[in-house]
C-alpha cells in the first residue's frame, strides 16, 4: 500500500502531464463546505423522527401533493446559502483557469463550483439557485424563495418550482450528453467525494476511454479496481497539497 504522500506525488505528476482533465464530483466535494451529505452515517437521509423520509419528501409526487410539506424541508435542510467554496472548489478553477480541467460535472446542487470561478460546470442535479414557476415559467431567485412563506408563488399565481431534479424526475438529456461526452473525450478523469452508487449519473464513469482514471473518496466505491490511482482521504487534504506547488 503506497503512503499518502507517494500517492499525492503520483497524483500532481498526472496532473503535470495531463492536457484535458474532467472532474466529476459528489456530496463530499461539499461537505468541507459544512453542507452534509445524504448518504453518511450523519446525512439528511440518516434522520429519525419524521413521519415521511427524506427520500419521500424530495420525491416529484409528494411536491405535487404537499408542497407546502415539500418546501418547509427543502427550505430547512437543501438550501446552505451561508455556505462558502473550499480548497477544492479553488484548486479546480484554478487548473480550468490555467486550460487543463475542461470540465466539472457535480451531483452537487449549491451552486459552490461557480461561486469559485468554475465556467464550464455540468449540475447533472439543477442547482437551488434556479426556480421557474411552473405555470408562466418566469425565472425566480434563491432568495426570493427563502423570504416566501408557505408555498413560493409567482405573481400569475403559479406555483415556483426548484430546478433540482427530484425523485422520480429525469436529469436533463442535454446535461447527460454533454457529461458523456467530456468524459469520453478527456484524458484524465478525476472522481472525487462519491461513492458512485447513484445512477444514472454513476454510469457516466463507464465511457471514460483515457489514460488516467484517478478516484478520491473516503472509502472504496465499485469502480476502484478500473483506476490508475485511488487516494482513500478527503478531498480537502488532497487538492490542499496539490495547491502547495501551485
Amino acid at each position: 500500500m503506497k503512503k499518502l504522500e507517494d500517492k499525492i506525488q503520483k497524483f500532481k505528476e498526472i496532473i503535470s502531464s495531463s492536457k484535458n482533465i474532467v472532474f466529476f464530483g459528489g456530496a463530499g466535494v461539499s461537505t468541507e463546505s459544512n453542507i452534509p451529505d445524504f448518504r453518511g452515517s450523519k446525512g439528511i437521509y440518516s434522520e429519525k423522527g419524521t413521519l415521511v423520509s427524506p427520500e419521500e419528501i424530495l420525491s416529484h409526487h409528494f411536491f405535487m401533493g404537499h408542497p407546502k410539506e415539500f418546501y418547509e424541508f427543502y427550505k430547512k435542510k437543501m438550501i446552505y446559502k451561508s455556505a462558502l467554496p473550499n480548497v477544492t472548489h479553488f484548486a479546480l478553477a484554478k487548473l480550468e483557469k490555467e486550460g487543463k480541467l475542461k470540465a466539472v460535472i457535480t451531483q452537487n446542487i449549491d451552486g459552490l463550483h461557480q461561486d469559485a470561478g468554475s465556467k464550464n460546470v455540468l449540475e447533472l442535479h439543477g442547482s437551488v439557485r434556479r426556480n421557474h414557476c411552473m405555470k408562466c415559467h418566469k425565472f425566480y431567485d434563491l432568495d426570493y424563495i427563502l423570504n416566501s412563506t408557505g408555498v413560493p408563488r409567482c405573481e400569475c399565481g403559479g406555483i415556483i418550482k426548484p430546478d433540482v431534479v427530484l425523485y422520480e424526475e429525469a436529469l436533463d438529456d442535454m446535461v447527460i450528453l454533454e457529461s458523456i461526452k467530456q468524459i469520453a473525450n478527456c484524458d484524465t478523469l478525476i472522481v472525487g467525494g462519491t461513492s458512485l452508487t447513484v445512477y444514472p449519473a454513476a454510469s457516466f464513469v463507464t465511457y471514460f476511454k483515457g489514460k488516467n482514471l484517478i478516484i478520491i473518496n473516503k472509502g472504496q466505491t465499485e469502480y476502484d479496481k478500473y483506476a490508475t490511482l485511488v487516494i482513500d482521504d478527503s478531498l480537502g487534504n488532497v487538492f490542499k497539497e496539490i495547491l502547495k506547488d501551485e
